[in-house]
């Protein structure tokens, strides 16, 4: 393909950044692991999926189609035990939350995958895939189940470089008696009558059962995209042993053992997220859920925040980083007020911000970019640049009045009340010499898009 841009990714397989040079260039085909509906999802959740949101965004600037798969997981033990909490069907549960997720990241600016594949509508799929991988010595069936014999396969351990010791101390599951190998997983399990079920050919009463979640991703990713495609991704708490097993089922069922590259080519995991400088967790009470922040914060800051580290970094999720985010996107939209009666033409997006995006997702560089632009350009140039960027980052989708009318209302009375407790007890806190507690305070006012200075006369405050 002529004049065709060069985009550089990091490949987890093989652990260096590389050209992305696609199977087919007229259609780039990639696959994301979506989310196990059966509660909200948190923010590592909708990390991910802004993540690659934008990387499906950047491939279909520069290639003419690009086919973009990310599933959801509706069959599940977490899913089968809130079901069971519940008193309903399983149904009900994957298809209230699968809705809550898919609303919650269109407000992040999160388009829709290209498919959007059930592991329930792939049941024959998975089971295929299955039977093909006993008839090749790759599985057993063992007590009711059917378990992948992780030592019959050569290459496993190649995406997550683990040693043999590491892989079977976290594979996370304890060691069943039955299992040949400590390391070995499983791909089928028998339910009881009353638990969610699919007939197979595998164990006693009709093989009643439903599978294991790593075979789930193989088979659609197969199914929708055919092997191999170029890229899979998701976040780095999936690369063991969520992926490292699908590589392992999808190559040893269509005899490409020793080819761990025939399932995908490129491999792409983000970075973990921390909250405040802890590790999310619900025992820390910092456990941050997609669908309280899409309430209290517009989509477009919450989406800028996601990207303001490089995808492959960690994130520390922070007010202060929410801040930022809000006060970029103020200037900008203020931007576009002050050029609202300049035409804007259907601008290309600026090289150096196309370099950034083709540099494996540099973000922080775009956003320093995007600084220097509106510094640099006028008139036009500037709006028709602005426009084209917000177009493939995913922001400025709204109108500039509409954007400060929803976000400079003025504060209601009781949230006037909390600024003004909050600065008396800053106050206190720094009379107290406590002034770490003053700082978080002042973090926790910006959240607020309170300003607050310190004169001689005393602290006054102002909506920013």
């Amino acid at each position: 393909m002529s004049n065709q841009p060069v985009i550089k990714l990091y490949n987890s397989l093989n652990r260096q950044k590389e050209e992305f040079v696609p199977l087919d260039p007229s259609n780039v085909r990639m696959y994301a692991c979506g989310p196990t509906v059966y509660n909200y999802a948190h923010i590592g959740n909708a990390r991910m999926a802004v993540v690659f949101d934008l990387w499906s965004r950047v491939l279909r600037h520069a290639y003419p189609k690009v086919t973009y798969v990310s599933n959801i997981t509706d069959v599940e033990d977490k899913i089968m035990i809130a079901a069971k909490e519940q008193g309903v069907p399983i149904s009900e549960i994957t298809e209230k939350y699968t809705k809550i997720y898919n609303d919650d990241m269109a407000t992040l600016g999160v388009n829709l995958p290209d498919i959007q594949p059930k592991a329930t509508e792939h049941i024959g799929e998975m089971i295929d895939q299955i039977a093909a991988l006993i008839e090749r010595g790759h599985a057993y069936e063992a007590e009711g189940h059917v378990l992948f014999h992780v030592p019959s396969d050569p290459s496993y351990g190649a995406l997550s470089g683990r040693s043999r010791d590491e892989q079977v101390a976290g594979a996370r599951v304890e060691v069943a008696p039955y299992k040949r190998d400590p390391a070995d997983f499983v791909l089928w399990k028998p339910s009881t009558e009353d638990q969610p079920g699919w007939d197979s050919p595998f164990g006693p009463n009709n093989g009643w059962g439903r599978p294991g979640w790593h075979i789930e991703c193989s088979a659609m990713a197969e199914k929708h995209l055919g092997l191999p495609f170029d890229i899979h991704g998701g976040g780095a708490d999936l690369k063991f042993p969520h992926h490292e097993n699908e590589i392992a089922q999808s190559c040893c069922a269509n005899d490409h053992a020793d080819k761990p590259d025939s399932f995908a080519k490129y491999w792409l995991h983000n970075g973990f997220l921390t909250v405040e400088g802890e590790k999310m967790s619900k025992s820390l009470g910092n456990f941050l859920l997609a669908h309280d922040l899409v309430k209290e914060h517009p989509g477009e800051v919450l989406r800028l925040a996601f990207l303001s580290a490089h995808y492959r970094q960690p994130l520390d999720w922070s007010e202060q980083v929410l801040h930022q985010s809000q006060k970029l996107l103020d200037k900008l939209y203020g931007k576009l007020e002050e050029l609202e009666g300049v035409e804007a033409t259907a601008g290309d997006v600026p090289s150096s911000i196309l370099n950034a995006l083709y540099d494996d997702l540099n973000t922080p560089q775009v956003l320093a970019e995007l600084n220097k632009l509106i510094k640099e350009k006028e008139g036009t140039e500037l709006k028709s640049a602005l426009l084209a960027i917000g177009n493939i980052m995913g922001i400025l989708q709204e109108s500039p009045s509409d954007w400060f009318a929803s976000n400079e209302d003025g504060l209601t009375d009781e949230e006037v009340s909390k600024v003004e407790q909050l600065i008396a007890e800053r106050m206190a806190a720094k009379e107290n010499k406590n002034f770490a507690r003053a700082d978080e305070i002042r973090d926790e006012l910006l959240a607020m898009n309170v300003e607050i200075k310190d004169t001689r006369e005393g602290t006054s405050w102002e909506q920013v």
